[in-house]
């Protein structure tokens, strides 16, 4: 749960854009963050047409969105089959 931060961080999905790549998945994932934060633009959620009402994520959807300015950071998740599991974080300097 995000908790009173829910409504400022943006969530977006590369999955959806790329498909499962497997043993790949992670590397390209890390590369789409740190893009994501060099050039300040959190990548859209494609596919994303009926979002649940009790999903209190912002997700980003339709297009890319504007990341504030000054320093931010970004998590990045890959579970893989297994109980292969990282969590990498990033932040802007």
């Amino acid at each position: 749960e995000l908790g009173e931060h829910v409504d400022h961080i943006a969530v977006s999905a590369t999955k959806s854009m790329t498909g499962h790549l497997l043993g790949g998945a992670g590397g390209i994932e890390t590369v789409a963050t740190v893009l994501a934060l060099h050039n300040r633009l959190a990548p859209p959620t494609v596919n994303v047409d009926d979002l649940d009402d009790e999903v209190d994520a912002d997700i980003v959807r339709g297009e890319p969105r504007k990341l504030p300015e000054g320093r931010i950071a970004a998590l990045n998740n890959s579970f893989g089959f297994g109980g292969h599991n990282v969590v990498l974080a990033f932040r802007t300097i």
